[in-house]
């Protein structure tokens, strides 16, 4: 028999999914703990939960929740939110958070353009070292232009799909 909450979700499903999105989270790079926090904000009714309602689900420290959500508001896939007339804060996932993600990288791949073009710079376009780097500088420019355009087709999709705003 599964237990099921007040919403009638089957909270061991709900259980079975967090660790399975999380381990293919983990697959794909991410840290396992972030993984984990993030799967269950996910899955959450209001994408939003406390440390303590985090810790308790994923029976995990308050201080594993603390780091998972600092690695995950770096990376822009969680905020931080104080629950008003109290200290304690809610972490949210929100609606956008792959967009918000992955518009995040750009600066990233600006930084990587750069120190590229100074490899090209500093080896010499013409060696077999600096053809390497400036076809590796060609793709993350590519890559930046595609993920821009990409982007701009992903919000005009979803404003069709889940309507504007």
């Amino acid at each position: 028999m599964t237990e099921t909450d007040a919403g009638g979700r089957d909270e061991e499903a709900v259980s079975r999914f967090v660790e399975s999105f999380a381990a293919q989270l983990v697959e794909a790079g991410m840290q396992r703990m972030p993984a984990r926090v993030f799967a269950a904000l996910l899955s959450s009714d209001e994408g939003t939960m406390t440390s303590a309602e985090l810790a308790g689900q994923l029976r995990i420290s308050p201080a594993a929740v603390s780091g998972a959500v600092r690695y995950l508001a770096q990376q822009h896939m969680v905020s931080r939110e104080r629950e008003p007339g109290s200290r304690r804060e809610r972490y949210r996932v929100h609606s956008n958070q792959w967009y918000e993600a992955l518009t995040n990288r750009e600066a990233v791949l600006k930084r990587w353009e750069g120190a590229l073009r100074e490899g090209v710079e500093s080896l010499g376009g013409d060696t077999a070292a600096g053809r390497r780097m400036s076809e590796t500088l060609a793709f993350f420019e590519f890559v930046d232009t595609e993920i821009a355009a990409m982007m701009e087709r992903w919000r005009q999709h979803r404003d069709r799909v889940f309507g504007g705003g």
